[in-house]
């Protein structure tokens, strides 16, 4: 059979398979991106039945995939509220920081993966994932509950200090000089500043660049300017993603909701080929070595969040229940820390390990996130009420 043939076979079993995978996770009420990565552990490398052929559309759509998620991250943002949210939020996101970055480091270390190893597993182990989280509020009807906002400004923080972290591992992981990776660091601040600058003084502008009154016509213009933004910012070495990420924020109004609308099916699509291609690439025969350190990042990484959301909330005045499903809502990773462990894995600086550990440990917490969510509250009450006296008789 022509080659040309055989790869649409496999991209049309592929985008098939998703989405009966993607059905099945909202199903029963988890994040589909678990699915994804088993779909693609079960096809790569020491899979059941390895796929070939697709490798060139799947490596570049997995790439399209990392700057749209980033892209819509920055949309639901605008400067004002990035700002707002860093100054609520400052002190319980260095908690957070610390907590939760540690634990990842830790192991990395103890399995002698070297400092890199470490700052990548940093990254793995502290951001939340946004979309599960999102969802997961949307799913329960607390978006309007107190606690919510102390929610968004802990990932508005999560999502500001991957602007500067992700810079500074793509100069690592290009194994730049001290001296070059404190001048990428310092181009990725300077770009921060003036994106945020640009986008509260003249975002309006930034808006009517790439707005156009026809769909077509203006899924191109933003499609186009991301890809340009995220290509420019690779080539200066600060991250194809942070790049996206900033585009994002500078547009705002009614023109970034549109944006959301037209480009959501988009991202969806490709950051589903992404979830699969880093489970193409990663040999599941690797995963049972480090499953034990899997689950013991999972178990400490998820009191972590709870504690950092307690705290958070804490600050807020907010009641303890309120703390509880705070911390309990963070809990989930996901999509960006499958997004530096493949920036990690594919740079070839960091033990391919590593990549094993990232897939089973974002599976248990993409799972376990979820369900954390939905049991916190009747769990607590159901503690509170055995932990509270008998009425006297």
């Amino acid at each position: 059979m022509h080659n040309t043939a055989i790869s649409l076979i496999e991209l049309g079993a592929v985008f098939f398979g998703l989405g009966l995978l993607g059905r099945l996770a909202w199903r029963i009420g988890i994040s589909p991106i678990p699915l994804y990565l088993i779909g693609g552990l079960a096809f790569g490398s020491g899979g059941l039945i390895p796929l070939e052929g697709i490798e060139g559309f799947t490596a570049i759509a997995g790439e399209i995939g990392v700057v749209l998620l980033l892209l819509l991250l920055g949309l639901e943002y605008s400067a004002a509220e990035l700002v707002t949210g860093l100054r609520r939020s400052w002190l319980a996101g260095l908690l957070d920081l610390v907590l939760n970055a540690v634990p990842g480091a830790a192991v990395a270390l103890m399995l002698g993966w070297g400092p890199v190893g470490a700052l990548a597993m940093a990254g793995v182990t502290y951001i939340s994932s946004s979309g599960i989280v999102a969802k997961v509020l949307g799913d329960l009807g607390r978006l309007g509950n107190r606690e919510t906002p102390v929610v968004l400004s802990i990932l508005v923080f999560e999502d500001l200090a991957m602007a500067v972290y992700l810079p500074i591992l793509t100069a690592l992981l290009a194994g730049a000089t001290l001296l070059g990776g404190l001048t990428t660091v310092g181009v990725s601040l300077i770009a921060i500043t003036v994106v945020l600058v640009v986008a509260l003084k003249f975002g309006r502008f930034v808006s009517m660049a790439v707005d156009s009154p026809e769909p077509e016509v203006f899924l191109l213009r933003v499609l186009g300017a991301a890809l340009l933004v995220a290509g420019i910012a690779s080539q200066l070495q600060v991250s194809a993603a942070v790049g996206a990420f900033l585009l994002g924020i500078a547009i705002s109004g009614s023109t970034a909701e549109n944006a959301t609308k037209l480009l959501e099916p988009l991202r969806d699509l490709f950051a589903a080929m992404f979830f699969v291609v880093f489970g193409l690439n990663t040999d599941p025969r690797t995963i049972p070595p480090v499953l034990a350190f899997a689950v013991a990042l999972a178990v400490v990484t998820t009191l972590t969040k709870v504690a950092t959301g307690w705290f958070a909330a804490r600050q807020q005045g907010i009641a303890r229940m309120g703390r509880v499903r705070a911390g309990a809502a963070l809990v989930a990773r996901g999509e960006f820390s499958i997004v530096i462990a493949g920036l990690a894995v594919s740079a070839g600086a960091v033990d391919d390990q590593l990549a094993a550990l990232a897939t089973a440990y974002v599976l248990l917490m993409a799972i376990l996130g979820p369900v954390a969510a939905r049991v916190v509250e009747p769990v607590a009450l159901a503690v509170r009420r055995r932990l509270q006296p008998a009425p006297a008789t």
